[in-house]
């Protein structure tokens, strides 16, 4: 399994198995595989200040089938503020944590009245996830909270 999470405000801790126990602070992204027999815990380090993260957990492709498995660990990235940032690639390019699936992970940053473009390529999807603010996408109005696949929209 893999699991995204990306911290908006506080600090994330983890704690795992393995012996790993950073830190994620706000604006940073981590990504932990795990395999087979690893235990970890997430939770807010802090007394006093809150935490507020999304997180995102899939099956890891290399463990399907004969492939042989991923090995365990954790990628920890720290966005700067373009509007449009790879966070996360199978191939690690620009800087992005290496997911073991076939997939990309993008944050986008815009300001009002702002737009941004992002072609599929042929056979793909995609998953929009608001976390602050209004968006329109492809004439459909999300408000924060709200996500949309290329499915429900009829994106193809």
């Amino acid at each position: 399994m893999e699991i995204f999470s990306y911290v908006l405000e506080g600090a994330l801790e983890h704690k795992d198995s393995l012996g790993n126990s950073p830190q994620a602070s706000a604006g940073s992204i981590q990504l932990m595989s795990a395999g087979t027999g690893v235990t970890h815990s997430e939770y807010n380090p802090s007394k006093s200040e809150g935490l507020h993260f999304l997180q995102n957990l899939d099956f890891n492709r290399a463990n399907a089938g004969s492939s042989p498995a991923t090995p365990n660990g954790i990628q920890r990235r720290t966005m700067d503020n373009a509007a449009k940032v790879l966070v996360i690639s199978p191939d690690g390019r620009d800087e992005s944590a290496t997911i073991h699936q076939d997939a990309e992970v993008y944050r986008l940053r815009l300001k009002a009245d702002a737009s941004v473009t992002h072609e599929l390529k042929a056979g793909r999807g995609l998953w929009l996830q608001v976390i602050r603010g209004n968006v329109t996408l492809n004439g459909t109005a999300l408000e924060a909270g709200d996500g949309a696949s290329s499915e429900q929209l009829g994106i193809v």
